[in-house]
């Protein structure tokens, strides 16, 4: 006789739940660039939403869903007439199989629809938040849950998972928005990121820094920038702060100990090589050269600093 063993092979296994929401926003509606250590999808019950990621900008329709994986940086933007309804769920599941799900766009059917519904029936049951609580209010249980309401709701999003996997109805690409939408999208990234090095000239910004606080990957970010001036962010970043060391210079008033100190460089002998890489010329010849008395009554070419006090 043969004998199976007790263990299920779980092809999904969610390992904890952290939010479910049910939004309806209003038209103007516009999120900042978040991204979580988790999963998240968002679906679309009714109306449409405009979703940005560092890869793409998309218009969902009723009926899509979209997954973002762990750490991806993603923002929402209502769209049309009407006021989108929409389902948010953060999860963690570590199984292998969810790396079908990153950078998805997938179309929901009936069936997962039902189990949608369900999820957020015993989501209303389950928790005394409410389902439009912001996403940074953690879930309250109720005293008085019906019993198992967490249970199911776990075992309605694995089985939305798995028949998402089994059918594999990916969106079409004619989701993604327009170039040049997407190409203003990218501009007003990289004027806030200017902004952002502007008013941080004085300090002594990594990479990982401009990153963290513009919610940006480092490819991306580096990419952007070599498209736009021909070279990296953080070459740029040291342009900046030598056009604000030129108009000290120029200024007077401080020596160049104190330059270095207040444009954020670590040590005097530092600054003196970046700003003869840059200009050509030490600070010293620079301070005695006749192109600064040229200069005097004449704006500097480059980007503009200003330095913090």
């Amino acid at each position: 006789m043969d004998v199976f063993s007790p263990l299920v092979n779980q092809g999904i296994a969610l390992d904890y739940l952290i939010s479910v929401h049910y939004y309806e926003f209003t038209q103007d509606f516009s999120s900042s660039k978040v991204a979580h250590d988790c999963w998240e999808f968002l679906y679309v019950d009714n109306g449409q939403v405009e979703v940005s990621t560092e890869h793409a900008i998309y218009l969902l329709r009723k009926g899509d869903i979209i997954f973002h994986k762990p750490e991806e940086v993603h923002s929402i933007s209502v769209r049309g007439a009407h006021t989108p309804n929409l389902i948010l769920v953060n999860f963690c599941c570590h199984s292998p199989a969810m790396r079908f799900f990153e950078h998805k766009i997938l179309r929901v059917s009936d069936s997962e629809s039902l189990l949608l519904a369900a999820m957020i029936r015993e989501a209303r049951n389950a928790y005394a938040t409410p389902l439009d609580a912001p996403p940074s209010q953690p879930l309250e249980r109720r005293e008085n849950a019906p019993f198992g309401a967490e249970q199911l709701i776990r075992i309605s999003l694995e089985q939305m998972l798995i028949d998402l996997i089994r059918k594999g109805n990916i969106v079409d690409a004619n989701l993604k928005i327009s170039s040049s939408i997407r190409e203003k999208a990218n501009q007003d990234t990289f004027t806030k990121i200017i902004t952002y090095l502007e008013n941080n000239v004085h300090r002594s910004l990594t990479l990982d820094d401009v990153c963290q606080n513009n919610l940006i990957g480092r490819s991306n970010l580096q990419k952007m920038f070599r498209a736009k001036t021909g070279g990296g962010v953080m070459e740029y970043f040291c342009r900046l702060k030598i056009e604000a060391a030129k108009r000290l210079i120029r200024q007077g008033g401080q020596n160049f100990t104190e330059i270095a100190h207040a444009l954020g460089f670590s040590t005097i002998h530092y600054f003196s090589r970046r700003f003869k890489a840059i200009t050509g010329m030490t600070p010293t010849e620079y301070a005695s050269s006749v192109k600064l008395r040229a200069e005097e009554d004449v704006s500097v070419e480059g980007p503009s600093v200003q330095i913090a006090t």
